[in-house]
């Protein structure tokens, strides 16, 4: 049974809401480091401009929102509890890398975590594909966003 179009609504601007809150806390964290200590970093050739990275986590955070409401929308809170689970999690391990990249200003230790916080990107991903596919491939480039942001963190630890 399809749910109702009001909870449709609000369970997606739940999703948004928590998307919206993990970024704006991620952005608290990384405010001050952003433009003090990780200029003065050591960066490989393919570290992205630093405009660039607002729009990508904008347009990935978006993309989790309804991944993660069409997974509600099409088996609820209760058949869907683990797929939304690892939804939560990934998003708090989201949360920890910026806290301990930029808020600690430790790249050794957000390596570890961002390598976590990758599988449970992976996870997250199989576990929604396996309810509705197009919420898995949402999740398609936050992977590699993620993947990418790790290997820059590597590259960042091992140059400093």
């Amino acid at each position: 049974m399809t749910p109702r179009p009001t909870a449709q609504v609000l369970v997606l601007a739940g999703f948004l809401l928590a998307c919206l809150a993990v970024s704006l806390l991620g952005g608290l964290v990384t405010a001050t480091s952003v433009g003090t200590w990780y200029p003065t970093l050591a960066k490989p050739p393919f570290n992205p401009p630093a405009w660039l990275f607002g729009p990508v986590w904008t347009a990935l955070y978006a993309m989790m929102a309804v991944a993660g409401w069409r997974v509600w929308r099409r088996a609820g809170f209760v058949v869907g509890r683990r797929p939304l689970i690892a939804f939560a999690v990934q998003l708090l391990l989201n949360l920890g890398w910026s806290a301990i990249f930029f808020g600690l200003r430790w790249p050794g230790g957000a390596l570890v975590e961002i390598v976590l916080l990758l599988a449970a990107v992976a996870a997250t991903m199989v576990l929604f594909w396996r309810i509705d596919r197009w919420a898995g491939w949402l999740f398609l480039p936050y992977l590699g966003w993620t993947a990418f942001a790790a290997l820059l963190n590597a590259s960042i630890w091992w140059l400093n």
